[in-house]
């Protein structure tokens, strides 16, 4: 079986007041992501409202997931995130670690299993 890619998703939703605290978390949450050699894609979409944020995070596979999970990314920048936002919701798709499944049952995260597609 080939190796499938892992994604996720964060729903987050943020006060007027705390916009531009969450933006800098976000920006700093981002630059980490972006030195693990297991992110392919850590993209923030912004509803148009300005206070609803998506993260759509792309792994290379499952290990790679868990060197973010803990890593300094999740593990330092998070708690500083959550205390601008609230986390509505963590969607994975693809299969977690045990490791990361159990963290991610923290933040109630739902798990969708691969079943079909093409990834080009």
């Amino acid at each position: 079986m080939i190796e499938q890619v892992i994604r996720l998703t964060v729903r987050c939703t943020v006060t007027e007041q705390q916009v531009e605290a969450f933006k800098a978390v976000a920006t700093r949450m981002t630059e980490g992501s972006k030195a693990e050699p297991g992110t392919l894609g850590y993209e923030w979409f912004a509803g148009a409202d300005g206070k609803t944020f998506h993260l759509l995070e792309t792994y290379t596979n499952a290990s790679a997931l868990e060197a973010h999970f803990t890593g300094p990314v999740v593990q330092v920048l998070v708690p500083k995130l959550v205390t601008v936002c609230t986390v509505e919701g963590l969607s994975i798709y693809g299969a977690p670690s045990a490791k990361v499944a159990e963290m991610a049952a923290v933040w109630g995260a739902e798990t969708y299993s691969y079943w079909m597609g093409i990834d080009r």
